[in-house]
């Protein structure tokens, strides 16, 4: 094989308007187009002649395959019927009351049935991330189930539960413990991405400052509560994938993670910090970056060199190369610079797995069917290898974290278009 075959496994993508009211309950056709007419978009990628990128096909399919892309994961982008942002950035928080989530969920509906036809159109090249609430655990069982059936094999976007989403929080709750089990039971991925599990403390200016600066911790405190809590010890089937929340962390925090697992559990001096056996440390039988290392994953959406040279400690086979298709921080249409740029002199077997290999153990590729396109639109084995000079690319690729202070005397990376993802 000359060239690679590449799997994004973070892209976006959602219905328009017009094309979510074919799949609204009809019983609720007269809201929707109440709601529809008063809507106001918040996006500015979901504007313009780009904005059919989330939903054109045809389109989609081939500027992909010109930037070296044969299949993706598609995570939400576009508002959701019902609602006023997109539910990814807005933790599907302050519910009104029962009609409200009645909408909302219906909404939610309307944008997964539309996804598992979208996928369709492009059988093997799309696994498409469906949407639940966590305020119904039935309903969202049920969902998970009709997902798994209808194809979709994405897996499910875990929304956040943060203080004030009128939910409890996703440790040590028996309340979820029917959804982890579904999703063990089905083979369905859980998947966590970046900006989608703090709370929205207000829309001012100064609001949305600190809700970007506290991305990151609430991103990471959503994959301690997840080991720390007990899940995946109590559910071993169940896989995690953190999307878009950087890789650098990692090795860090399984550190300190593995630091207080073993004070707490050994404590025997005034200076150590001791809990009692109420604390549940004593129901982990293995240390945090274990679960790591057996159940989990990381979406290192357009990675960094400096990220691909901490892989042995994060683990190659848990990171997965992601493009942010369509965002405007995505590495289109330079994928295939972005990739030279952090795997030059990677090994290639490495590479395979970051590029495809994990991705398609995760979300069910098929990588014989995907090698032929490989060969026609991945980038070559060979320039990878050698790496691309930077100081050819063209000044717009600057925006994108995969060259960030790496071309044009150091790269400014926009904090993304106001959806609050975790650049």
């Amino acid at each position: 094989m000359d060239h690679y075959t590449v799997i994004s496994a973070d892209c976006h993508g959602g219905g328009s308007i017009e094309q979510y009211r074919d799949y609204v309950d009809p019983d609720l056709l007269d809201e929707f187009d109440s709601w529809a007419a008063d809507f106001v978009n918040p996006y500015q990628d979901l504007s313009g002649p780009n904005a059919s990128r989330n939903w054109d096909s045809s389109r989609r399919l081939s500027e992909l395959e010109a930037d070296g892309i044969v299949a993706e994961v598609i995570f939400p982008n576009t508002v959701p019927p019902f609602f006023t942002t997109s539910a990814l950035a807005s933790s599907q928080s302050a519910v009104a009351d029962a009609e409200d989530l009645r909408r909302r969920w219906a909404g939610l509906k309307a944008h997964n049935r539309w996804l598992a036809d979208f996928c369709q159109d492009a059988p093997g090249r799309r696994a498409g991330v469906f949407q639940i609430m966590l305020h119904d655990i039935d309903a969202a069982v049920a969902e998970v189930k009709w997902a798994r059936k209808a194809g979709l094999s994405g897996g499910v976007l875990l929304p956040g539960a943060p203080p004030g989403s009128g939910v409890p929080p996703l440790y040590r709750h028996s309340y979820y413990d029917r959804l982890w089990e579904v999703c063990a039971d089905l083979d369905v991925p859980v998947n966590c991405h970046g900006g989608g599990a703090g709370p929205q403390t207000g829309t001012g200016p100064l609001d949305r400052m600190f809700f970007l600066l506290d991305l990151r911790w609430w991103d990471i405190n959503r994959f301690r509560q997840l080991v720390l809590g007990g899940v995946l010890e109590r559910h071993p089937g169940l896989r995690a994938v953190f999307t878009e929340s950087g890789v650098g962390w990692i090795p860090k925090e399984l550190r300190e993670m593995d630091d207080l697992y073993a004070s707490m559990r050994t404590a025997t001096d005034s200076h150590s910090v001791a809990f009692d056996a109420e604390s549940g440390m004593d129901d982990l039988p293995m240390a945090p970056s274990k679960y790591w290392h057996r159940q989990c994953y990381v979406g290192a959406t357009f990675i960094h060199p400096t990220e691909t040279a901490i892989r042995d400690r994060v683990g190659v086979d848990k990171l997965l190369w992601g493009s942010d298709y369509p965002h405007l921080e995505a590495s289109y249409p330079h994928s295939k610079a972005a990739i030279q740029t952090a795997l030059k002199g990677v090994p290639a077997a490495e590479c395979e797995q970051i590029l495809a290999g994990n991705a398609a153990r995760i979300y069910g590729f098929d990588l014989e069917r995907l090698r032929p396109l490989g060969e026609k639109f991945g980038p070559a084995r060979l320039e990878v290898a050698e790496g691309i000079d930077l100081t050819t690319l063209p000044a717009d690729a600057a925006g994108c974290p995969a060259f960030a202070g790496l071309m044009h005397g150091g790269a400014t990376v926009r904090m993304g278009d106001n959806r609050g993802t975790g650049k």
